[in-house]
């Protein structure tokens, strides 16, 4: 017999907020169903290291007593990435350096979160500062994947997407510089957009500063199906003053774009971006997905736009990036950092502004070829990652093919392409490997596309038909539940 907590569980967002909003369900029910689910996961996983709970409670009462207002998600609990602060609950940003660290304010989009009826019941586990696409750290350790705990969830939105794939939480808040909302999401199986700059308001991530005109970082959100992600965008997409960047969000809801799917016409197939290689089984899920594409009366061509400086742009762009933010942590805390942080932040700090310039012209040349690209087609589309999820004892891929990476950064190409581009894209799961393990695909739109994208995206999430797989028991190796 299913429990009422599972059933509330098993409950897309949509349904849920749906439900709230009808008054079928309350917003403390839905929390104790949450805080029940993460007592089951959590020993297994480790998505969640920071709970406020009670936090969340006085929240979700002050909704149903009418005292403020149930908002766009009307009471449902989310998970808040551990990059941003959160008032009065601890704040690490997976750095001992922060690791007592107590917010006294929560950032912008917290905040705009909290006014849409968002219950933040925990903080999910990052990389040290977001640096890495594996999620571990020296404050809280690392998060195993629950389609296999002894896989990586990615990174650096990996608890983040492990919450929401397993069931701990509906709708899961992330950000992304080189890729981490895409890749957490291919790695556990869930929806992960990478917005347009400007789309999300960015908060300050006090007490360090973050770059209120960086064109790389963005904040976005993660769920277990595209209307899931609209619905969660919805809520994030308000302008602020303190985002000199942010602008209005459409007339028309995402989530209403996202419920009426509609195939796209033409996409560009490429896969690998022409810059990488990428595991064969991979590529041949992505393919199959194509393949899917055509039957619901999409044409496919194998066509890319010109990544070739990607590499060595990005590079840069992201060192000038960490020097900025973190040559006060080198100076003061070195022995407290990573080696990955040390290495970025150096290497930014001795970087000329020949190398920056040069940087910027390639990013620019490459976004015009891709907008060329898309004024014939609209998607382009490879796979979101080049592998599937690796061991999670292991700090990043070095090798695929025969190519060496000498940097934990250089095997995320596929998706640090496509942010110096500045255009939106989702990961969405198309498939798995022989060993059970997802796999993503990544959809890429023209500058602002949001609505469209994820109306496409949903029409081929709607033909695979992978929803129902949502939520999963974490898993052993074996693939059976480790919940009993």
């Amino acid at each position: 017999m299913t429990s009422p907590t599972m059933e509330l569980i098993r409950l897309t967002a949509c349904q849920a907020v749906d439900a709230l909003l009808r008054g079928e369900v309350s917003p403390l029910e839905l929390l104790d169903a949450a805080a029940a689910r993460i007592g089951q996961c959590e020993p297994h996983l480790n998505a969640l290291p920071t709970l406020c709970l009670d936090r969340a409670r006085e929240h979700a009462q002050q909704i149903s007593d009418g005292k403020v207002p149930r908002g766009g998600l009307a009471g449902l609990p989310i998970a808040i990435k551990d990059l941003n602060p959160v008032e009065g609950v601890r704040t690490t940003y997976g750095s001992r350096i922060y690791a007592d660290h107590v917010a006294a304010r929560s950032d912008v989009l917290v905040e705009q979160l909290e006014r849409e009826g968002a219950l933040v019941c925990a903080k999910s586990n990052t990389p040290e500062f977001g640096a890495g696409a594996s999620t571990f750290n020296e404050v809280f350790g690392r998060t195993c994947n629950p389609w296999n705990v002894t896989k990586s969830v990615g990174g650096s939105s990996g608890g983040s997407a492990a919450a929401v794939a397993s069931g701990e939480v509906w709708l899961a808040h992330g950000s992304d510089l080189g890729g981490s909302l895409r890749i957490p999401g291919s790695f556990n199986g869930v929806v992960g957009l990478r917005p347009s700059v400007g789309r999300v308001p960015r908060g300050l991530r006090h007490p360090f500063n973050t770059l209120m005109f960086d064109t790389l970082y963005v904040e976005g959100p993660i769920g277990r199906t595209v209307e899931d992600v609209a619905l969660f965008l919805d809520a994030m997409a308000v302008p602020h003053p303190e985002e000199p960047l942010s602008f209005a969000p459409p007339a028309t809801p995402y989530r209403l774009h996202a419920g009426r799917p509609e195939a796209p016409a033409r996409v560009a197939w490429s896969p690998d971006l022409g810059i990488t290689p990428v595991e064969p089984e991979v590529v041949e899920i992505c393919a199959r997905a194509m393949r899917r594409l055509e039957r619901i009366g999409s044409s496919v061509d194998e066509a890319c736009a010109d990544f070739s400086q990607a590499v060595d742009a990005f590079q840069t762009l992201r060192a000038a990036f960490f020097a900025a933010e973190h040559a006060g942590h080198l100076r003061d805390h070195r022995d407290l950092l990573k080696d990955d942080v040390i290495w970025n932040t150096e290497k930014g700090l001795v970087l000329t502004g020949q190398e920056i310039g040069d940087a910027e012209l390639a990013r620019a040349t490459m976004c015009s070829s891709l907008l060329e690209l898309l004024g014939t087609y609209d998607l382009l589309v490879c796979p979101t990652v080049i592998v599937p999820p690796f061991d999670v004892d292991v700090r990043y891929v070095d090798e695929v093919a025969g190519t060496k990476f000498d940097n934990y950064i250089h095997w995320l190409v596929l998706t640090f392409a496509i942010t110096l581009t500045g255009c939106p894209a989702v990961s969405i799961p198309v498939g798995f490997t022989s060993l059970g393990l997802p796999v993503g695909l990544q959809l890429i739109g023209s500058h602002r596309s949001e609505a469209a994208l994820l109306s496409m995206a949903a029409a081929l999430e709607a033909e695979l038909g992978l929803v129902t797989d949502l939520p999963i028991d974490p898993r052993g190796e074996d693939g059976r539940s480790l919940l009993g």
